[in-house]
């Protein structure tokens, strides 16, 4: 069993206007930024293979965060230390197709019970020209399989749409209505891979904010090493 722990960009100006980004390349805001200083990782994940979303607002947000926790990570503005950050294609944002740069709210109120009948859809709801979660999951899981056959585990910095088909392919959540447990931002989720290509869920919503952190008990990894 390898452990992958996932965890969201950072805001960017379409995050805090509540715009669906999907493959929108956007970087992160001045405010994702002076709150990305603020996120802490526990020393287990810091010490994981690190991989990225080839999109810049995970590029960035990875980048960040490797400085933040891993000593001696920049030469010259390059990422040379140890772990790398491998950049994944296959954890790129699920497409929203026509539908990128407009809201929910705005979408529902326009479209009505077409809208909702889409939603209905769960795990088959695409957008005019877009991805499926369903289509999500069918690219996770190759490299789900590949990382826990490596038995290294790692840690993916990756987008919200990604992260749901993620723990709904862990327990079976068929994407209609609410998720069993609300996945909170910015936090931590740990899944547990097994190499016949099973996906279980070790721990959601870990604290990595300084103010969660210092509301929520200690939690601690399998290897012992407990959160900042």
């Amino acid at each position: 069993m390898t452990l992958l722990a996932v965890i969201r960009h950072g805001a960017t100006a379409w995050t805090e206007a509540r715009r669906l980004q999907g493959r929108t390349d956007l970087g992160l805001s001045p405010a994702g930024k002076a709150a990305l200083r603020g996120w802490r990782l526990p020393a287990a994940v810091v010490g994981f293979a690190w991989f990225s979303s080839p999109l810049r607002r995970c590029r960035e947000t990875a980048s960040l965060l490797h400085k933040q926790n891993c000593s001696g990570m920049e030469t010259n503005g390059d990422l040379v230390g140890k772990p790398p950050i491998r950049i994944e294609p296959r954890l790129i944002e699920m497409s929203f197709g026509a539908w990128e740069g407009r809201t929910l709210a705005d979408l529902r109120a326009e479209l009505g019970p077409a809208m909702a009948e889409r939603e209905a859809r769960g795990l088959d709801f695409r957008a005019p020209g877009g991805e499926s979660p369903r289509e999500v999951q069918d690219r996770l899981r190759p490299w789900l399989a590949e990382r826990a056959a490596s038995g290294a585990d790692s840690l993916a910095v990756t987008h919200r749409g990604v992260i749901r088909a993620l723990y709904a392919l862990a327990t079976g959540w068929p994407m209609v209505g609410k998720p069993p447990v609300r996945l909170r931002d910015p936090a931590l989720h740990l899944f547990e891979l097994e190499p016949g290509g099973s996906v279980a869920v070790r721990a959601l919503n870990l604290p990595v904010a300084a103010a969660d952190r210092a509301d929520a008990a200690p939690w601690v990894l399998a290897s012992g090493a407990a959160a900042p």
